[in-house]
């Protein structure tokens, strides 16, 4: 499930749920949510951690274990 890989790319970066959660300008309780599954992350909030992350959005949505970001 995505919402594992997202609290696991925010965990091997030493980040705190709030701090990801000011990073996309929202409450640190919405952001928990995402990471619990209780809620779906929303499509710009997803570009936004894969950008901030360099990584691509197939890696935080678990549809590939290569977490390099996609070349232009």
């Amino acid at each position: 499930m995505y919402f594992r890989r997202l609290a696991d790319t925010r965990i091997d970066r030493d980040l705190k749920q709030k701090e990801v959660a000011a990073i996309l300008n929202m409450s640190p309780e919405v952001y928990r949510r995402y990471e619990k599954g209780l809620r779906e992350i929303p499509v710009w909030a997803l570009l936004k951690l894969a950008d901030y992350y360099q990584t691509s959005t197939d890696y935080l949505l678990g549809r590939t274990d290569d977490p390099s970001a996609p070349r232009a």
